[in-house]
């Protein structure tokens, strides 16, 4: 009886160690994978720079981050299995920052071009930017460029802007209507001191969620131009650049990306890019 207590106990206690080392090896190789993989400074932490000054993309809540793009960096610190680390500085310094390695990516939804791309690396599109024409509610005018091309009608935009650049080639025969505060030119609007308004989707949204839905989006085809803005990340980061891609792209397919732009920016995610 003794022998065989003996042997069950060796039995015992050799399974218990190929359990420890199977347990050893798997965290070893999951933490080696992690280091080799994921292309940030600190495997275990996403350290990200973001201007918290763009409601309701990005901005400050009760003194914490939140919004569309804080959104989306939780889950994607989840998915890699990380803390997140938000550091919160102005627009200016980003690119800067990210070249000194002070985080390993930006997030402020940056539009790609040549002269950005020669000193950071970009993701593919996560946010779109989709300019629309917006009207009062009322308005019966036929959801038509031609309609809308027409010297009787007064469009509005935010002076300096992509939209009054759009006013002004899309509708030459309107009357465009600039303004120094994107506020006046809806109000113009809305008051009936102009017809409509060129601006983003997400922006109709907010106003209309402070101003009782005085105003509706024109019904055309599709939007009338439409931008994306990418994550940014140190030059020549290839690897964080496929885990952002693979990420994005995975949220895009499950439904993920449009839940959390209609939750946040009050709008229907606009078309994005098929990965």
């Amino acid at each position: 009886m003794k022998g065989g207590r003996s042997r069950i106990r060796l039995v015992v206690v050799a399974a218990m160690l190929a359990t420890l080392a199977a347990s050893i090896v798997a965290s070893t190789v999951s933490a080696s994978r992690v280091a080799a993989g994921n292309g940030l400074m600190d495997p275990t932490t996403l350290v990200v720079g973001m201007d918290l000054e763009f409601k309701p993309q990005m901005y400050l809540q009760n003194g914490k981050p939140a919004g569309y793009d804080v959104v989306l960096l939780n889950m994607l610190a989840k998915q890699l299995g990380v803390k997140l680390k938000i550091q919160n500085l102005a627009f200016d310094g980003l690119i800067p920052g990210l070249q000194a390695k002070k985080f390993d990516m930006v997030s402020v939804g940056l539009s790609y071009r040549p002269e950005r791309a020669k000193v950071i690396s970009f993701s593919r599109a996560y946010v779109p930017y989709a300019q629309i024409l917006a009207a009062r509610t009322s308005d019966t005018t036929p959801s038509t460029i031609p309609a809308w091309n027409n010297s009787s009608k007064t469009i509005t935009s935010l002076q300096g802007s992509t939209a009054e650049q759009l006013v002004q080639k899309t509708f030459p025969k309107a009357n465009s209507k600039s303004f120094p505060d994107q506020n006046s030119a809806f109000l113009e609007v809305s008051t009936g001191r102009a017809d409509g308004i060129v601006v983003e989707n997400y922006l109709l949204a907010q106003f209309n969620k402070s101003n009782g839905n005085k105003l509706k989006q024109v019904g055309f085809a599709k939007p009338l131009h439409v931008e994306y803005g990418s994550y940014a990340v140190q030059k020549g980061n290839t690897t964080l650049v496929k885990e952002l891609n693979a990420f994005i792209c995975k949220i895009q397919a499950n439904g993920e990306l449009a839940k959390a732009y209609q939750q946040t920016e009050g709008a229907a995610l606009p078309p994005m890019p098929a990965c």
